[in-house]
């Protein structure tokens, strides 16, 4: 039986370019004529989850942020709320950052860095952060249609590129379990916490539909990751 890094996924659209571009054009659209920013992935509650878990550790506001797949941005909007100054969103989909930028505008938040980066190919001004949030963006990675598994791979490495060493790395996942999410990320981090979510109750047995962890980059890369570079 395959390992959680071999245990492959069915392909989707999902996890596709075209799929998130072509998305977030029709909410780019339906925010120019209505102001509605779109939908919050894994909702308001995975916001306050990491925001909370930030003020609980007193992670300084000045401390450099980055979402990874920001998607509409609302998240940004909601860490500047919370006194957060150095936040920066990236996304591979142009019509994600110009939807952030609409929304960014609306909520009057400038200090806000927006930028279309592909996080599987960083440019060189992306590196040194404090902190980097995921929520679902390592999820649609792993639904691509084409070698989502050198991917993955190339997530971590991309990760341990942009992350200070003992940066935080917080992930959301519908698709992984905690064990799968250990596993995926064991050359370069290692867990601080899990983050607690909703759970729910079939057949008399409790779970999570969705885990949230933190982890927290190593003071030093592991050779391996230097071989495969």
């Amino acid at each position: 039986m395959a390992g959680p890094a071999e245990q492959p996924f069915v392909p989707s659209v999902l996890g596709t370019w075209e799929h998130w571009d072509a998305a977030y054009e029709r909410e780019l659209q339906t925010f120019q004529d209505i102001g509605d920013a779109g939908e919050i992935w894994f909702g308001e509650e995975s916001m306050v989850r990491i925001i909370r878990w930030l003020e609980k550790h007193e992670v300084p506001l000045d401390s450099s942020v980055l979402d990874i797949g920001t998607g509409n941005g609302v998240l940004l909007v909601e860490l500047a709320k919370s006194g957060y100054v150095n936040l920066t969103g990236i996304d591979y989909s142009p019509s994600a950052i110009q939807l952030s930028e609409k929304v960014r505008e609306k909520e009057g938040m400038s200090n806000i860095k927006l930028k279309v980066e592909d996080f599987l190919a960083p440019s060189a001004e992306l590196s040194g952060f404090d902190i980097c949030i995921d929520k679902g963006t390592f999820d649609a990675i792993s639904l691509n249609p084409d070698d989502a598994a050198g991917k993955r791979r190339q997530y971590v490495r991309s990760l341990c590129r942009v992350l200070k060493p003992q940066g935080f790395f917080l992930i959301t996942s519908c698709n992984w379990t905690k064990e799968e999410l250990l596993d995926e990320f064991r050359e370069g981090f290692e867990i601080l916490e899990e983050l607690p979510t909703p759970k729910f109750c079939f057949g008399g047995r409790i779970g999570n539909s969705v885990t949230a962890l933190v982890f927290q980059r190593k003071k030093t890369r592991p050779s391996i990751l230097d071989k495969l570079d």
